[in-house]
């Protein structure tokens, strides 16, 4: 089977790399590009764990084709920290202890930074309405949604 070759921008990084016509953007991503934040959790694109932002928009990676990221931009979970410090979104999620078994939190993370992107100041509402596609088994959602409120909070300056 013949592979494709796919250029693409990964976390602001120009990257180049061969799949298969069937294979996802998840598989590409942590097979190929070593990225293995984004998880697997479903394949059908109903949990959420596998969230990036493909053109500024929020997608399951389970859900693309690799060879559909040509000429694109992507960012995962391993690009929202600024090398050490970490985002206010992470370090909200440890000061909130909004995660446990973590599978789904780089989902959430990805997912909530879309969030705040557009809406810098959302109620808990929109918060819950937003996220109502990142599922989790362990926290509740509740210290989540806390840990989005503050985070919102500090970006703004509040």
């Amino acid at each position: 089977m013949a592979k494709h070759h796919v250029s693409a921008t990964v976390n602001g990084d120009a990257v180049e790399f061969l799949c298969e016509s069937e294979q996802t953007l998840l598989d590409c991503l942590r097979d190929e590009l070593d990225l293995t934040g984004a998880k697997e959790g479903c394949s059908s694109g109903d949990c959420g764990a596998c969230s990036v932002m493909v053109d500024g928009r929020l997608v399951c990676s389970c859900l693309v084709l690799g060879v559909e990221a040509s000429g694109k931009s992507i960012e995962t979970i391993e690009g929202l920290s600024d090398g050490e410090k970490l985002h206010p979104l992470q370090q909200k999620f440890l000061e909130h202890a909004a995660l446990q078994c973590g599978i789904c939190t780089p989902g959430f993370l990805v997912a909530s930074k879309a969030l705040l992107e557009k809406h810098p100041n959302p109620t808990e509402t929109e918060i819950r309405y937003w996220l109502a596609g990142n599922l989790c088994r362990c926290t509740g959602y509740d210290k989540i949604i806390r840990a989005v409120i503050d985070a919102a909070a500090e970006m703004r300056g509040a």
